[in-house]
């Protein structure tokens, strides 16, 4: 084993020889790859996902925004970040980063910053999430929400609390709990990490590859 030259996750491109969607879901799409590895082919299926962003806003008195709805598969109702899939064609990241606040939130943020980018399950999926931290705040009108989010809670609550929240193991949305560890850390440094909000996404997915049935239809919600 030889040591890295950065400690930083590697691009990589590999040779794809076929390519097969297993299954065209409404939303996501499961595709088949074969693709040329080492001295052979290797086969991988994956979620082929459009990516999302999420936001983490933050109030003066440093109180972040969490919102709570049930999410199905994990018979859960869950404290999450306002968040949405990219699934507007054309539409870019921070744009539709500021359409979910104003969505989930009812709020508008003067100041943004990227918080940090991040797989969720990069062995099965294409999936990658960018997070904001979004301040100086203003409520706008509410949004008249359906589906599950007609019925959300939403909450105010401290870095500090969510943080112990967490070590407690009372919270397990992914992107809420990265974005609580990085709004702390980046707190505890003053702030003087954040990247700019344009910064380039370089592991944005590109797909997907087929439009699920919902993206060929004009959009999920």
């Amino acid at each position: 084993m030889t040591e890295p030259r950065q400690f930083r996750d590697e691009p990589v491109t590999q040779e794809v020889q076929s390519a097969n969607t297993v299954f065209r879901g409404w939303v996501w799409n499961i595709e088949s790859e074969t693709f040329d590895y080492g001295e052979g082919t290797l086969t991988r299926e994956f979620v082929d996902h459009t990516g999302a962003v999420a936001i983490l806003a933050l109030d003066e008195d440093d109180r972040a925004l969490f919102v709570q709805q049930y999410r199905h598969p994990a018979r859960t109702r869950d404290w999450e970040l306002p968040a949405g899939l990219l699934d507007a064609p054309g539409e870019s990241a921070l744009a539709a980063a500021k359409r979910e606040l104003a969505e989930e939130a009812d709020l508008a943020a003067a100041r943004w910053d990227l918080l940090l980018d991040f797989w969720t399950s990069p062995g099965g999926s294409s999936e990658s999430i960018r997070i904001y931290l979004a301040r100086e705040l203003t409520s706008l009108a509410p949004f008249e929400r359906t589906a599950e989010e007609a019925d959300i809670v939403i909450a105010w609550v401290s870095l500090d609390e969510a943080l112990e929240a967490v070590m407690r193991g009372d919270l397990h949305n992914p992107a809420a709990l990265q974005a609580i560890f990085a709004a702390t850390e980046a707190r505890r440094r003053g702030w003087s990490t954040l990247r700019p909000a344009d910064t380039e996404w370089d592991t944005r997915p590109t797909g997907p590859r087929v439009l699920p049935k919902a993206l060929a239809d004009g959009g999920h919600k």
